[in-house]
């Protein structure tokens, strides 16, 4: 990736739908496709480090009370509702991360074919309406308990699967078990942390440090910043019914252009 006007589109794009549950992996593969682009490798994983930076920004203070409290948690043995989500994190993140890195490295070919992409958008976006619709609104972020947040961890390992979309997936797990929406929301912003961060360092020896790059991850995580912002406070009283169309309409898209 060269081209610096492409990195900032593809910036707004990542720092659009990695945040938004419309799957930012489908669209950074089908995008670059319909406009003629090619291929753009490694660079959605820069991309990622951009909207991991903003929300390492914008719950900077939430981060450091997890981690202060995880540390006191272990090495003080004191109870703190943040030493108690901090380590909800991390046995959430394992599973997810293990087997979503074994679906990524064995099955990459088959999960990239643009058909699966937009049964997978068409499929989530009917599921997580449907699941919307018919929740319960009742747990807060606050009061969420360690298998609730375990589930949504492990579901994470689906989102490797371009189409379902990270926090597609997560958001829905949790609204199945009727946390509310904006509470559901902020952790999934907060677990997709480890996973991306880790992706990112994984990827570092590969990245091409150019203008484009660092044109890119700026974008994406200034719009990254905005769209957490403007996620928790439309899920106050707003629903995912939009979200979930426009993953429907942007499937039927992509499986039509497959098509033609």
């Amino acid at each position: 990736m060269t081209n610096v006007l492409h990195a900032i589109i593809l910036g707004i794009v990542q720092g659009l739908t990695e945040l938004l549950p419309i799957s930012s992996s489908a669209h950074l593969y089908a995008i670059p496709k319909l406009l003629g682009w090619g291929e753009i490798g490694d660079f959605d994983v820069a991309l990622h480090a951009g909207t991991l930076l903003a929300i390492a920004i914008f719950f900077f203070k939430d981060w450091l009370k997890l981690i202060v409290g995880g540390y006191k948690k272990v090495v003080k043995k004191e109870n703190s509702f943040e030493g108690k989500m901090f380590w909800y994190i991390v046995a959430a993140t394992i599973p997810g991360g293990i087997i979503g890195f074994v679906l990524d490295k064995f099955c990459e070919d088959i999960l990239t074919n643009p058909l699966i992409i937009g049964l997978a958008l068409i499929i989530m976006g009917i599921v997580l309406y449907i699941v919307d619709k018919k929740a319960k609104n009742e747990v807060e972020y606050e009061n969420m308990t360690f298998k609730q947040t375990f589930l949504i961890g492990l579901s994470q390992a689906l989102a490797f699967i371009p189409g379902v979309s990270r926090s597609g997936i997560t958001m829905t797990t949790g609204r199945m078990m009727g946390i509310k929406r904006e509470a559901v929301a902020r952790y999934s912003f907060m677990l997709s942390a480890p996973i991306v961060l880790a992706a990112t360092i994984y990827k570092l020896k590969d990245f091409v440090f150019n203008p484009a790059f660092f044109a890119g991850v700026f974008v994406s995580f200034i719009v990254g910043l905005l769209v957490i912002k403007f996620l928790l406070n439309y899920l106050k009283k707003g629903d995912f019914k939009w979200f979930a169309i426009y993953r429907i309409i942007f499937g039927v898209i992509i499986i039509l252009c497959l098509a033609l």
